[in-house]
This record gives structure tokens, C-alpha cells and sequence, in this order.
């Protein structure tokens, strides 16, 4: 069974809950507490409801993840503990569900990953707008929140750019500060800090890397599976990653890139630049061990030996990379297979497994998928998502100091956390 909110029921309203954002945190929130018993108003500085949850997973909406409470933690680095609550409360079994009850069937895909069967993610954004209005949720389109108007450390009113609009509780959910575009332009962190919350310091999580290296514009748009990328900063291995990888016009991206790059957020300065040396190692071949790759390079080596080694590497490498791997080896590309030295193969060998890259920081934070830092976990309840100083005042999504890995983690977080303010601002 799913939660009884999810069964819609005429009720008598008894407070008016303003909840700021429709994202994926502000829809949550609108319904759990249209749900729980609240009149709800949602207000929306876009012209429609749900834009950046209509560009996650790549327009297809990863939902939710499929494994455990535990496991979603673990993805979650961003102060995921203070998550445990929310997630019980609202789990990605009750996500699943509630989507299906909305008419949008799902799949799990590898890693767990849950999408719509459509892949299409405006299916989930339709299914929520038709879900507010069953609901008879207000929705205030192009209404620009100015502040939260408040009365000896309560809540009474929201001011926005066409006039008050009065409120037992707000529910502030205007997500971060990437993808301006879609809405999630910040503006709720200095909201929050008006009220006298902290807000930690905001880093881009789920960024593309800018390298270094010249060539790297010679690789573009070359896709790499089952490689495995590890982060080395000052000489000490911070983090890795198994699984997919992009090379870009500018660097590195793909959700393995995208995962290292919480780890590299803490040695970025203002401007997103490293202020380490930082270095990501590419292992091409991470399924086999050094002395399995060399037999399979002697091997190669002897089916191939009249062959330039430019041309005898097209059944091991990507034919972008070869040229690169063989620069980099210091090896003259037009030398014919049958010429080259042991040491010349153990230089190879080494670029294979250890083709690392230069990193001089990460795009801009407006690029980022998910924004790191936000409002002081330590100041909000993790039972209700209240502030901790103003009465009637929620908070839910990513306008909090969490963030997670790819993978359906960080919208998962935002589900959880707006059924729970939804509820806790009604009861």
C-alpha cells in the first residue's frame, strides 16, 4: 500500500500553505499537502510548471533509483544522512507507485535507474500539472516571489510582484542555482537568509570538467564505456568511477565525470577553477589486469606485425584516441608493428591503462546539474523539513545543503523531502 495521500478525497481545508518553485520539490510538496488537508497555492516565477524536470535524464526523466534506503544514502554525499527520515516517510517504492497511479508506467533500467516507458519526461510533468488541478491546487504562473513576510517568527504572508498573498505556511522549494534558465536561478537561498538562515557555500555538483591538454578538442563527442576514471589530487586518489565518460570540446563529462566532480567540488575557488593540482587517470581497459593487456597487445602486435602501429590498435582503442595513446607513448605512429621494442609496448601499455588528463576547473555553475551547499541542513528539521526558526516555514528540495550522485538520487531527495514539508505544513 502507498500513503493515503496518494487516494485523493474531497476534505474541508484548514490552512493555506504557499509553496514557492514548481519543481520537482514544489510539485511534491503541493500535493502531499493538498493531500494532508491544506488550500494550496502554488506559485511559479516561469510561465509553466516543471521545466527542469522535464530536462533530467536527458528529456527522459529519471525518476527515482531502485535500490535501498541505505544504497540512496550512500549516493547522496551531500549530507545524505539527513535524509533517512524523508525517505522513509516517502520512499522510492512510493514514488514508483505514485507516478504509475498518475498513469505514467515505469521501467529500471541498469543501475537501477527508473524511468517513464515512454522516455519521455514530459509525461511525468503532464502527470503532475493534471494531478494539481485534480487536487485544486491554485497555481500562480509568472508570479515572482519578493519575500516571505513573516510576524514574530511566524509566517504570515508571501509578497510577490503582483501583490500579497497570504499564508498559515510556506513551503520554499525554488531549487538551485543551475540551469537559470528553467527557473532555478537562487533566488530562494537569499530568501532563506533574510530569515537569518545560513546558507553554505554554493559549488556546482554534476559538472563537466575543463581540461588542460591541447588535443582534447580532437576527441569530441567520443564515448567510452566500461572505463573506470579515477580523481588525483595532489598525488593522493580521492575518488573513482566505473562506467560511462564523455570527451567534450572543452573536457570531460558523462556520469562518471559528473560523480567525480562533488569530489573535485572542495578544491574549486569562486570562479569553479582548481586550486590543487588535480588529474583524472583513465584506465581504457580496466577488466584486465597489466600482464593480461600485454598479452593481448603481443598478440595484436603479431596478427598486425606489417602493419604502422597507427593502424594496428582499431580492435583494442576507439580509432579517435589511437593517435592521441601513441603521442603520448612517445612512439612514431608510421613505425611498423614488427619494429617496435619491448619498452616501446610497456609504454603503450602504461598510456592504456593510465591515460590521465589535466584538470583546470569545471564549467560554470549555472551548467551544473545539481547545486552543492544551500540551506544549513543543521538548521531545519529533518522530520518536517521546518526552519528551526520561523514557525510555518518548510523548506524541500535542492534549495537545501544536499546533493547526490546521477542516477535518479537528487530527484528522489526532492520527492521525499516535499511530501514530508507538504504534510508537516498542514498537520
Amino acid at each position: 500500500m502507498w500513503p493515503a495521500f496518494l487516494i485523493y478525497q474531497e476534505v474541508l481545508y484548514l490552512k493555506k500553505i504557499v509553496v514557492i518553485g514548481g519543481g520537482a520539490a514544489g510539485l511534491m510538496a503541493a500535493i502531499s499537502a493538498a493531500d494532508h488537508g491544506g488550500q494550496v497555492v502554488l506559485v511559479e516565477k516561469m510561465a509553466s510548471i516543471g521545466r527542469k524536470l522535464a530536462i533530467t535524464g536527458k528529456g527522459r526523466c529519471n525518476i527515482t533509483n531502485s535500490c535501498d534506503v541505505k544504497t540512496m544514502i550512500e549516493h547522496i554525499p551531500g549530507n545524505g544522512s539527513f535524509l533517512y527520515g524523508a525517505f522513509y516517510a516517502f520512499s522510492n517504492e512510493d514514488m514508483i507507485r505514485f507516478v504509475e497511479s498518475l498513469d505514467v508506467p515505469t521501467k529500471v533500467e541498469r543501475g537501477g535507474r527508473v524511468f517513464p516507458v515512454s522516455d519521455e519526461a514530459k509525461d511525468v510533468v503532464q502527470a503532475f500539472y493534471c494531478a494539481l488541478l485534480e487536487r485544486k491546487v491554485k497555481l500562480m504562473t509568472n508570479y515572482r516571489v519578493q519575500s516571505i513576510v513573516t510576524e514574530e517568527s511566524q509566517v504570515k504572508a508571501v509578497t510577490t510582484n503582483h501583490g500579497d498573498v497570504l499564508a498559515d505556511a510556506v513551503i520554499l522549494a525554488t531549487g538551485g542555482a543551475s540551469y537559470p534558465g528553467t527557473g532555478s536561478s537562487g533566488d530562494g537561498y537569499e530568501m532563506a537568509r533574510s530569515l537569518g538562515h545560513t546558507i553554505v557555500e554554493l559549488k556546482p555538483s554534476l559538472i563537466p570538467f575543463e581540461t588542460d591538454e591541447e588535443w582534447i578538442g580532437d576527441l569530441q563527442g567520443l564515448s567510452l564505456k566500461n572505463v573506470r576514471a579515477t580523481l588525483i589530487v595532489n598525488g593522493k586518489k580521492i575518488a573513482e568511477e566505473f562506467g560511462e565518460m564523455l570527451f567534450t570540446h572543452f573536457g570531460l563529462s558523462g556520469p562518471i565525470i559528473l560523480s567525480l566532480s562533488h569530489a573535485a567540488g572542495k578544491w574549486l575557488d569562486v570562479k569553479q577553477k582548481v586550486t590543487a593540482e588535480v588529474i583524472v587517470e583513465i584506465n581504457l581497459k580496466p577488466a584486465l589486469t597489466a600482464e593480461v593487456l600485454d598479452k593481448r597487445l603481443q598478440r595484436d602486435f603479431e596478427k598486425f606485425s606489417r602493419k604502422q602501429l597507427k593502424n594496428a590498435l582499431g580492435e583494442l582503442l576507439p580509432a579517435k584516441i589511437i593517435p592521441i595513446i601513441i603521442d603520448l607513448s612517445y612512439i612514431d605512429g608510421d613505425k611498423f608493428v614488427h619494429q617496435l621494442t619491448k619498452e616501446e609496448r610497456l609504454r603503450l601499455l602504461d598510456q592504456i591503462m593510465h591515460f590521465t588528463l589535466n584538470v583546470k576547473g569545471t564549467r560554470p555553475l549555472a551548467e551544473a546539474i545539481v547545486t552543492a551547499g544551500g540551506v544549513a541542513t543543521r538548521e531545519i528539521d529533518p522530520k518536517t523539513m521546518q526552519s528551526k526558526f520561523i514557525s510555518g516555514l518548510f523548506f524541500a528540495g535542492e534549495v537545501i545543503d544536499i546533493d547526490g550522485f546521477t542516477g535518479g538520487y537528487n530527484l528522489q531527495a526532492a520527492f521525499s523531502t516535499g511530501f514530508v514539508a507538504g504534510r508537516a505544513s498542514v498537520e
